[in-house]
Order: C-alpha cells, then sequence, then structure tokens
C-alpha cells in the first residue's frame, strides 16, 4: 500500500474532481494543481498548491507551459527505494498521484474544427504526467479516467489514505491505453489534414473461444476501444458459451434481418441466409423462413428483429415426446425476449439466447485483415442506384419484393442468386438460393432447384404439381448479385417459369442478353448496383 501524501490535479473535464479532492484532503493530502482546476478546487474551498511554487516557473504562453519541468517529472519519476538520497539532495518531494485528464482533441475534431483549433487542443503536459507516474506505477498513481473516481474514493476511505499495487497496476494499464489512444487520433488526424488515409484501430477486453473456425486454431473475441456500442456488448441469456462460427453465422443472421420492415426471421447456415422471410405475424415469418431450406436449417442460426413471443418458438417443438420432432437450432437471436418464450426455449439446456438488436449493425466501413495487410471500404449500404426494366415486357413491378430481394442477395456469397415471392399478401419470402460459386450459371440452376424442392414440399396434390410449380415461378423475382455475361442464365430461369429476373447491369453482352429476354418474354430490370460479397 502507497499513502497518498501529495497529488497533482490537473483536469479538463472537472465531472467529479472535487469529491475527490475533498477526500484526499481529508485524508491529510497535500494537492497541488493548475489553471482552471486550481481555481474550481479553491472556489469549493479545497486547499491547494499552486503548482508554480513547485516549478518555480511561471504558466506561460497560453498555458502551453504549466507543467513540465525538471521538478514535477523527477517527483514522478524518481524510484523511491533506489533514488531516495539523491531526491534529497535536489529537494525533489515525491508526487503520490497524478489525477488527469487531457484536452478535448477528440471533441473538438468531431465538430469538423480546422488545423490551427486541432493543433491548440493537442495536449503535451498531460500525457507527460501520465506516462511519468504510469512508468512509476510502483510508488504513484496515474489516474487518467474520472469513471475510477467512485472506486478510489472507496479505497481510500477504506485503508486511510493509501492504494494497493494491484490498484496502481490497473491504472498505469488503463493509463497507457489512454495516452496510446490519444497519440493514434491526433497521428491518424494529422495524416487527414494532408489527405491522406491511416488507421490505428484498437481492441481490448479479449474473451478466450473455446477454439477458433477449427478445433486447432486459437481465437479470441474482442471489443473496440471507445466504440459507442459493439456486437461484443451482446447478451447471452442462455446455454453453452458462443464459439468462432457460432459468432460469425449469428452476426450474418442479424445483418440479414436489420433493415427488413414488420417482423423478420432469418435462417443462417455458414454465414448465408438458407431462410428468410418477413411479414405482419412473427410465427408465420418463421415458419415461412424455416421452408426456406428445412434440411440446411438444422443446426442453424434465429435471428429476429423484433421481441420473441411463445407463440412463435413454439414451432420449433423443443419440449415434444418424440425426439425427432423435435428442431435443433445452435441459437436463438432477437432485440428481446417475451419472459415465457425465454423459458420455453430454455428447455434445450444447450440453446444458446442471446440478446442483440440488429438495428444496432449500422458499420459505415467494412476491414478485411489480410497477411499484414488491411482492406478498408464503405459498407454495402446502398441497394440500389434506380430501377429501370430495360424489356419489351414490363410486368409490374412489386417495389416490396424488389426490395426484399435486393436485401437478401446482398447476404449471400457471390456468385449468387436468390428467388422471392410472396406466400401471401403482406410476406416475402427466400424461396431458392444459390450462392458461392464459381460461375453464375452454376448458383442459378442451385437457386432454381432449391426453390422446387420447397414448392414440392408444399404442394397440396390438389393440381398438376408442374403446373403449381411453374404458376408459382411465374409470380416470383429471381435476382441477381451481377450483371449476367451471357444469355445462358436467363435461358435456364425462363425454362423454370421465371418471368422477371434483377440484375444490376454494366456488362459489355447487355444488349445481348437483353435481347434474348425480349425473346423469351421474360422481365428484366437494372437497379444499377451490384452487390458482390466475399
Amino acid at each position: 500500500m502507497i499513502t497518498i501524501r501529495r497529488a497533482l490535479i490537473s483536469v479538463w473535464d472537472k465531472t467529479g474532481i472535487i469529491d475527490l479532492a475533498a477526500a484526499l484532503e481529508r485524508q491529510g493530502c497535500e494537492i497541488i494543481s493548475t489553471g482552471g482546476t486550481r481555481k474550481a478546487l479553491e472556489d469549493a474551498g479545497i486547499a491547494v498548491t499552486d503548482i508554480k511554487t513547485v516549478t518555480g516557473n511561471p504558466e506561460a504562453f497560453g498555458g502551453r507551459m504549466k507543467t513540465i519541468s525538471f521538478q514535477i517529472e523527477s517527483a514522478l519519476l524518481f524510484d523511491r527505494e533506489k533514488d531516495a538520497a539523491e531526491a534529497a539532495e535536489l529537494d525533489i518531494a515525491p508526487i503520490d498521484m497524478v489525477v488527469c485528464n487531457l484536452y478535448p482533441f477528440d471533441k473538438v475534431r468531431a465538430k469538423g474544427a480546422g488545423l490551427p483549433e486541432l493543433i491548440e487542443n493537442i495536449d503535451i503536459g498531460g500525457p507527460t504526467m501520465l506516462r511519468a507516474a504510469a512508468k512509476n506505477y510502483k510508488f504513484v498513481a496515474a489516474v487518467s479516467d474520472p469513471a475510477d473516481y467512485a472506486a478510489l474514493l472507496q479505497e481510500l476511505e477504506e485503508n486511510a489514505g493509501a492504494l494497493s499495487e494491484s490498484t496502481r497496476f490497473t491504472l498505469m494499464r488503463k493509463t497507457f491505453n489512454h495516452t496510446a489512444d490519444y497519440d493514434a487520433l491526433i497521428a491518424t488526424s494529422m495524416d487527414a489534414e494532408a489527405g491522406e488515409l491511416s488507421l490505428r484501430p484498437a481492441f481490448e477486453k479479449a474473451k478466450k473461444l473455446r477454439y477458433g473456425e477449427n478445433s486447432h486454431q486459437t481465437a479470441f473475441f474482442l471489443r473496440q476501444r471507445g466504440a459507442r456500442d459493439s456486437y461484443y456488448d451482446m447478451q447471452v441469456l442462455h446455454g453453452k458459451e458462443l464459439s468462432y462460427n457460432n459468432l460469425t453465422d449469428m452476426y450474418a443472421a442479424l445483418e440479414s434481418v436489420r433493415d427488413l420492415r414488420q417482423h423478420a426471421c432469418a435462417v443462417i447456415k455458414h454465414a448465408n441466409p438458407c431462410g428468410l422471410c418477413s411479414g405482419d405475424d412473427q410465427r408465420k415469418v418463421l415458419e415461412y423462413a424455416w421452408a426456406g431450406d428445412p434440411v440446411s436449417a438444422f443446426g442453424s442460426v434465429i435471428a429476429f428483429n423484433t421481441t420473441v413471443v411463445r407463440e412463435t418458438v413454439e414451432f420449433f417443438e423443443l419440449n415434444a415426446k418424440e425426439r425427432a420432432r423435435r428442431k435443433f437450432i445452435e441459437i436463438v437471436v432477437a432485440p428481446a425476449f417475451s419472459p415465457d418464450a425465454l423459458a420455453y426455449l430454455k428447455f434445450h439446456k444447450n440453446l444458446r439466447i442471446v440478446i442483440f438488436d440488429p438495428h444496432y449493425l449500422t458499420p459505415q466501413k467494412d476491414l478485411k485483415f489480410l497477411h499484414n495487410a488491411l482492406l478498408y471500404q464503405d459498407s454495402d449500404l446502398k441497394l440500389k442506384s434506380g430501377v429501370e426494366t430495360v424489356t419489351r415486357n414490363k410486368t409490374a413491378q412489386d417495389p416490396e419484393l424488389l426490395d426484399f430481394g435486393l436485401k437478401t442477395i446482398r447476404q449471400l456469397k457471390s456468385n449468387a442468386i436468390c428467388i422471392v415471392r410472396r406466400p401471401e399478401k403482406d410476406y416475402c419470402q427466400l424461396l431458392g438460393m444459390g450462392c458461392g460459386q464459381p460461375n453464375r450459371l452454376n448458383s442459378t440452376e442451385l437457386s432454381i432447384a432449391r426453390a422446387r424442392e420447397n414448392l414440392k414440399a408444399e404442394f397440396d396434390g390438389k393440381e398438376d404439381l408442374e403446373a403449381y410449380v411453374r404458376n408459382i415461378m411465374e409470380k416470383s423475382i429471381l435476382v441477381s448479385d451481377a450483371f449476367f455475361p451471357f444469355p445462358d442464365n436467363v435461358e435456364v430461369a425462363h425454362a423454370a417459369g421465371i418471368r422477371c429476373i434483377v440484375q444490376p447491369g454494366g456488362s459489355i453482352s447487355d444488349e445481348k442478353v437483353i435481347a434474348r429476354a425480349d425473346e423469351l418474354g421474360v422481365a428484366m430490370i437494372f437497379t444499377g448496383v451490384r452487390h458482390f460479397k466475399h
């Protein structure tokens, strides 16, 4: 334990500083302070030693020089065991605590300040004091965050004005992270002033996962330091520990429902939606999403964009006496769960139940780490730049279904094709998809095959099967994430009954593709925006 007999306080943000200083004073601590902080403390009736009496120098140059001095830095840095005699010869009295927060460079930058104002808000003395105190943490406490004052007050009161080494070590780590982030923001801001992009992201609170994508890989989950909100902040209410693959699949599920209207549900397998639906009734939405690919839904991740109710999750039949009727899923994630829905889901002891609101997922930038390198781009948030029917067939558009198809294709790995339909009024459903293929024709064939399987499964036998399938396909929309390089995709889609195709356009073969669509009587819509996802 180190008793705090002498503290230097110099803060920009004065939140809570009076209470902390008063507590130090009650313990007999001498308080040294500067400028505006000194005045605030004196106005509160706290005795303060002016920094000038320690440094022997005036505050100068409009406050640019206050604390930087041989006397202050020596009082913080000297080793109390090895250097005590030398400090006494030099008339250096130890300072046991520095309380300092820095000029608000981040706030000034955020409001769009120009270079001169940014420069004036670069703190020099504060980081110097904090780093000196942090380096000498065995004898000095470096306090850089007002959020720590309450805990410090309690410890000081309980220990007659003393702080433990473990507390000082924690404060040291926090201080060096704080000054590193502060300098990183200044450096990247100055690069931006020069018209150059540089990034220095920082992450903390590492959680070790059981393993990575495969059992032989070590993996961690970290939070970006200083971020207002983070995917890391999810609440896990029940079930086994989340794995690396769980986290990536769940993120894909949340992305899939984040900007769908009404109730929406995504069924995710290997980061791709194999089922997706939006509509008026949450239970129906889940049923339609599950029907998108019931086989692949085994062991899937399910996401909702609204509070989950019990009627919805009873679809999983988790407590059915016949085990074969119980639907096996890995995770259910939603903004909230009703108490009875939560109780029902807990029938499955290993099922992960997670609270996270997909509407929080609005990243403006997308980063991908490669070997000692980083790819950095705008997030894919633009759905379309326009909607133009480029064929003679001007089939009446269904704007909501078209947007649903575009939001779906945006989530599928390239090359990607999806077929979407309205299973009934006020519902949009993913009927079939093909993705991750080396050529677009394969994806088209896969999406058609999946759609046909789903339609066969729902067929009630009251009419000819092929007539039923063709009727539904004719009312559906086939969406492509990128342009068609050849007319063959149009021919395959037409043969399956598709009569409306949506694609971005932009190929040198557009005229040939449009001409073939005209020959076959297929409507083709260009959106002007590609949605590759690798």
